[in-house]
C-alpha cells in the first residue's frame, strides 16, 4: 500500500462461519531490521494467515504486535505470534478492558467458530502499554503510537508512520460499515479532531478499504457521530425517551452504511445515556 506497509482489508460484516471471521483490517510494516504487526484479527487462524503473509515477504524478526483496541476481532489473532517473542503493545486500559469481557469473547468465538478454534485461542496481555506517547524503532524507520482518551472504547491506540505519513487509526475510523460506539461518542468528536492536525497522508481504517486519504477519511465517520449528537440532543430537549432516540436518531444516516440497521439503535442507547448527564 505504501513502501514497506501492507494492509490485509476485511469484509464489512460481521464474523461469522461463512466469512471466518475476516471482518477487520490487519497490517504490518517492515523496517531494515525489524517488522511491527498492527491488529491479527478475529481468530487464531487469521493470526496465523497474517504470520505466513510476512514470512512470504521478509525473514525479519517480528519483533512488535501492536493491539489498536481490545475488540476481539482485532486481537484474537494475537497468540500466533508468541514464538517470535515480540513486544505485545497495547494502551494502558487495554488489558483491563480485555478481561472485563474477555469469557463474553471467548463463548463467542466457540459459538461462531468451534471448540477445537476457540481452544487455540490465546488473549495474550500487553508487554509495553502506552499512557500518552510512545516510539517504537524498526531500523530506518519509527512508528509513532499513541494513546487516546475514551472514543470509540477506552484503549483506542494510533499508529503513525513518519517515513510514509500513514495513520493507523483502528476503528476511530470506520468506513463502510458503521462505526461502533463503545465509549464516549462526544470523546469519539474530541479524538478525531486531535487526529486530524496530524501530518498524514492516508489512513487506514479499523474497519473498510485497506487505506484512504487524510483527513478526508474520517469525514464520514465524524459525520455520523455528529448527527447522531445532535439527533439526541434534539429528543432529549423535546423530552424524548431513550426508545424514541433508538428508533429515530440519525436516521438520515441510513443507506450510507452497511449494518446501520443492526447497529445504530444500540450506539443511539449508548450516545442517550452519555448525554443525559451533560
Amino acid at each position: 500500500m505504501a513502501a514497506g506497509i501492507f494492509v490485509h482489508a476485511g469484509l464489512p460484516e460481521y464474523a461469522e462461519p461463512s466469512n471466518g471471521g475476516d471482518v477487520a483490517n490487519m497490517a504490518f510494516v517492515i523496517g531494515t531490521q525489524s517488522v511491527a504487526v498492527i491488529d491479527t484479527g478475529n481468530t487464531p487462524g487469521l493470526g496465523r494467515d497474517l504470520r505466513e503473509a510476512i514470512r512470504q515477504r521478509t525473514d525479519l524478526p517480528v519483533r512488535f504486535v501492536i493491539s489498536t483496541h481490545m475488540h476481539p476481532d482485532h486481537v484474537f489473532g494475537n497468540g500466533a505470534f508468541l514464538d517470535d517473542r515480540p513486544d505485545f503493545v497495547a494502551h494502558v486500559n487495554f488489558q483491563g478492558a480485555l478481561m472485563a469481557r474477555a469469557d463474553t469473547y471467548q463463548r463467542r468465538l466457540e459459538e461462531s467458530f468451534g471448540a477445537e478454534e476457540a481452544g487455540r485461542a490465546v488473549l495474550v496481555p500487553p508487554t509495553v502499554t502506552v499512557a500518552t506517547t510512545h516510539r517504537i524503532d524498526l531500523g530506518g524507520r519509527s512508528l509513532e503510537l499513541t494513546a487516546h482518551p475514551t472514543g470509540h472504547t477506552n484503549n483506542d491506540l494510533t499508529v503513525f508512520d513518519t517515513a510514509t505519513g500513514t495513520l493507523f487509526a483502528g476503528d476511530l475510523v470506520f468506513q463502510e460499515r458503521l462505526p461502533t460506539v463503545d465509549g464516549s461518542g462526544l470523546g469519539w468528536l474530541r479524538v478525531l479532531d486531535a487526529l486530524t492536525a496530524l501530518p498524514a497522508r492516508r489512513v487506514v481504517p479499523g474497519h473498510g478499504p485497506a487505506s484512504s486519504p487524510w483527513p478526508a477519511g474520517a469525514e464520514d465517520t465524524r459525520r455520523y457521530l455528529t448527527t447522531l449528537v445532535g439527533d439526541i440532543r434534539a429528543i432529549q430537549k423535546d423530552g424524548g425517551t431513550i426508545d424514541r432516540a433508538s428508533a429515530e436518531a440519525a436516521a438520515s444516516e441510513w443507506g450510507r452504511w452497511r449494518l446501520f440497521d443492526e447497529d445504530n439503535p444500540r450506539n443511539a442507547v449508548t450516545v442517550f445515556a452519555e448525554l443525559e448527564w451533560e
